[in-house]
Formats: structure tokens, sequence, C-alpha cells
């Protein structure tokens, strides 16, 4: 249960140096220059020429498993463990999408206690694509309040042939709900939104947001760097105090047809005047990758994958310069911060002892979840119940 590493380069996400970390019931019990300990009653971990940084945070992924839009066939597998902790992923966030119907919340959270079973810090968002809401108790904020690991609402679509096409007074409805529960129980009440490929962009969200009074950080909306036109409309909305969400799984196809990468999408926004507070990247990790033809006929499909979330951050280092300190953020203090996941996204005494340990490469190396080592030299040492 005490376990002391030494000698890395720290990122809390902000750089501090080399330090020493005393890890003790799954919590950072300390960080120093140098931390002296018995050492038969701890496991002590040299990690000279390596990198730590927080555990990582995908807030959107399909834990239970999703898609369907080439029939039920198409029903994409539920996540492993290890899919999530060798790409170095120790909380996540699932959600439902297009399917409401055989995929369920019931499912959802089950898979969510599930993961925190095995080992890794695990939440939800109640609903899928659909308005009305789909629910367990029958009311957004009763869920919010009342089950643990629900802390709001989504992926609720729109601007995509695939949504409800809901009025502003259903989202400013749902808004309204989701926003209550998590007022009510202390947790972020975020409304999590899938943009599609409507050339109606971000309209919907802010004719919403100029009717009623919610806060415009209410809203997390994904997939902004899908395609020019709405990563252009994103840029507004971010310059207006928004959150963007990036997706870091993609494919050639889609990066073909104007999808841009992370990094790229990263850089011009800042350029542009968002704060690096202000952006997300998520994996859609087990989410169908369908791609349309002008008719709305589904002509391929492919799968995301949580691997990509640190893939996309080693890009915008390599392609657009980005530093670690400030592109880490994007993935861990960030979220930590805005689905107000306590105990997350920072590397503090007192917090959750979620690690990354990166090697020289900047590859995942070693992976702690909860203090307890997930993957150790890129191998797992801990799997999911039916994987080993």
């Amino acid at each position: 249960m005490i376990k002391l590493l030494k000698n890395a380069e720290i990122y809390t996400p902000e750089y501090i140096g080399k330090k020493d970390i005393l890890i003790a019931d799954k919590k950072i019990a300390k960080i120093a220059d140098s931390i002296k300990i018995d050492e038969s009653i701890a496991t002590i971990i040299d990690l000279k020429g390596k990198k730590v940084v927080p555990g990582f945070i995908d807030a959107h992924v399909h834990i239970c498993g999703g898609g369907g839009e080439g029939s039920f066939k198409t029903r994409t597998p539920e996540i492993q463990l290890t899919d999530m902790t060798t790409a170095g992923v120790t909380t996540v966030i699932g959600v439902l999408g297009t399917d409401g119907t055989t995929r369920t919340i019931t499912n959802l959270i089950a898979k969510a206690k599930g993961l925190k079973e095995e080992g890794v810090s695990a939440f939800v968002l109640t609903g899928s694509y659909e308005i009305p809401v789909r629910t367990l108790t029958g009311k957004i904020s009763d869920d919010i309040i009342l089950i643990e690991e629900v802390i709001g609402c989504g992926e609720l679509s729109v601007a995509d042939h695939r949504s409800s096409h809901p009025t502003v007074d259903e989202l400013l409805r749902v808004a309204s709900e989701t926003r209550l529960g998590g007022i009510l129980s202390g947790k972020a009440g975020i409304i999590g939104v899938h943009m599609g490929d409507s050339k109606n962009v971000t309209n919907l969200l802010l004719d919403t947001l100029n009717k009623g009074d919610i806060p415009m950080k209410q809203f997390v909306p994904t997939h902004m760097n899908r395609n020019p036109y709405l990563f252009e409309a994103g840029i507004e909305y971010g310059k207006k105090g928004g959150y963007l969400d990036f997706t870091t799984s993609t494919t050639p196809e889609y990066l073909a047809d104007g999808e841009i990468k992370c990094g790229k999408a990263t850089k011009l926004a800042i350029e542009a005047g968002v704060d690096i507070s202000q952006i997300t990247y998520t994996s859609d990790g087990q989410g169908s990758l369908p791609e349309f033809d002008s008719e709305g006929n589904l002509i391929r499909l492919k799968i995301g994958k949580c691997k990509t979330l640190f893939e996309a951050v080693k890009e915008g280092m390599e392609e657009e310069g980005l530093k670690l300190e400030e592109i880490i953020k994007v993935i861990t203090s960030n979220p930590a911060t805005i689905f107000k996941l306590t105990g997350k996204g920072f590397i503090q005494e007192g917090f959750d002892a979620d690690l990354v340990v990166l090697d020289e490469n900047l590859d995942i190396d070693t992976v702690l979840a909860l203090g307890n080592i997930m993957v150790e030299k890129k191998v797992p040492v801990v799997y999911g119940t039916f994987e080993n």
C-alpha cells in the first residue's frame, strides 16, 4: 500500500522539477525533493530519466459499446480494462450515443461500477442522443442526485441527421434539469453535446443560451474539430467563453474530408484567443466511426480507441510545437476541473494517486490508478475480469 517514486521529473501538470512522490492508501501522501522511508514497509521505484504526469481523464467513452449504424452486427464491443490502462487512462466518463434502446443507462451504470471494481475511476452521463432523455429514475435531476456515478447528461445530439432535432425550449429544459441536479448534488451537472456535420453548427446552443439563464460552461460540445466550418464556429464559440472538446479517434477518410487534427486545432484555437483551460480532448473510445454518403447511407465504419488520446497529445507536441506542461492539461487538469472530479487531474498532496510515467521518448511506461500499478514497463499487470 506504500510506494515511493524517486527521481522523476514531475508535471503537476505544471513542471516542478525532479521530485519524490510518496503514495499511501491510494493517495499522494507527500511530494518533496527527497523522501526517505524504511524499505521494509514500502516499495521503492526509481524513475530516473522519466517524467510523471497526472493520470489521463477520457471524458467521452462508450464504455458499454456503441454504434449500430450498419445494423445489429455493427454494435461495437464494450471496453476492457487494459484498453484504458495501456492508454494511460485512469478515469473515464461513460456515455451512450446513437443507440438508447439496446444500450441502456442501466447497462452504462453497471459497466462503470464494474470498471471501478477492476481498479479505475468511472463516471457516466445519463441519456443518449435523444430528447426526451431516457434516464434510470425517470428524471435527469434525480439520476444525478441519487446515483453516485451520474454526473451530468449526454451525449445529446444536435446538428446531426441522427439527432432528434430538439427545439430551443427542449434543450433549455434538459439543461435546466441537468444544472439543477448538479447544484443539489455538488456535481458538475454538465450537458455533453454531440455536434454533427450540419451547417447549423452551434446555432442551437447559442439560441438556447440567449433565451435562458444557463451558464455557457454548463455545455461541453464535442467533435468540434470534425470539419472546417464547425471548427470555425467553434473558435467563435470558444472566444465567447465556451468549452471546446476535440475528438482524437479519427480515420484517413475523416482527415481527407476536412477533419482537423487535435494538435493543430488546439494551436489555432489558442492563437485565436481561446484559453487552453477551455479545451479538452476525448477519444470517443469504443464508439463507431461511421462514414455516410451524400444520401445518408453508411459506407464504412471503424471504432474509436482510448489509445488515441495521448497519441494526439504527442502529435501536438511533435507537429505543432506545443509544450508538454500545456498540452497535457487537455486530458488531465482541464476535464477534472470542468467535470468537478475531486482529487483528479493534478499531482498534489492529498489527491488520488493516478499517475502516468513517461519514458525518455514520451511513451507510456508505467500507469498507476488509485496507487495500484496497472501497467509496468509497457506491460499490463492488472487485467479485466474476462481478459486473462
